[in-house]
């Protein structure tokens, strides 16, 4: 799947497709849900302040929580084929399912961030500042009468 192999992502799709639709039914609902249950939510970003780097918990954007849990299943699966003769195919669909039932690889790596997200939360407050880059601007109410 490195370096542009499209046509063959495309036949390992295709034959994965037909397996998932076989063992548990619709298969786009399959996927959806698989994702959604290796979407992270939060996870660890270094902000230095003070020459001190600190690790900060941050809420994780939409399109970086998809495109992790595509790369985590898709790594999965790597991981799963422990020689050549297993079929890319076929660790690719046990990854699915497992992380369709938040089992598997996938789903572990992203307990991870969450667990060290929980870890590091007492540095949540240097975040907040930085992270918007906008500073509130005070309101000119009027001159004060005292």
């Amino acid at each position: 799947m490195i370096s542009g192999k499209r046509r063959r992502v495309r036949a390992i799709f295709d034959a994965t497709f037909p397996r998932l639709a076989r063992s548990e039914g619709d298969v786009m609902k399959l996927l959806v849900k698989a994702v959604e249950n290796s979407k992270p939510l939060c996870e660890v970003e270094k902000v230095k302040i003070a020459g001190t780097t600190y690790d900060v918990p941050s809420m994780v954007g939409r399109d970086r929580q998809k495109s992790l849990a595509f790369r985590w299943i898709l790594e999965g699966a790597e991981e799963r084929r422990i020689s050549k003769s297993t079929s890319l195919e076929k660790s690719l669909f046990e990854e699915i399912v497992d992380a369709y039932r938040q089992r598997g690889i996938a789903h572990m790596k992203r307990k991870n961030p969450h667990r060290l997200a929980s870890l590091k939360r007492r540095f949540a407050h240097f975040r907040w500042p930085t992270r918007t880059g906008v500073k509130e601007k005070r309101k000119f109410v009027g001159f004060a009468r005292f």
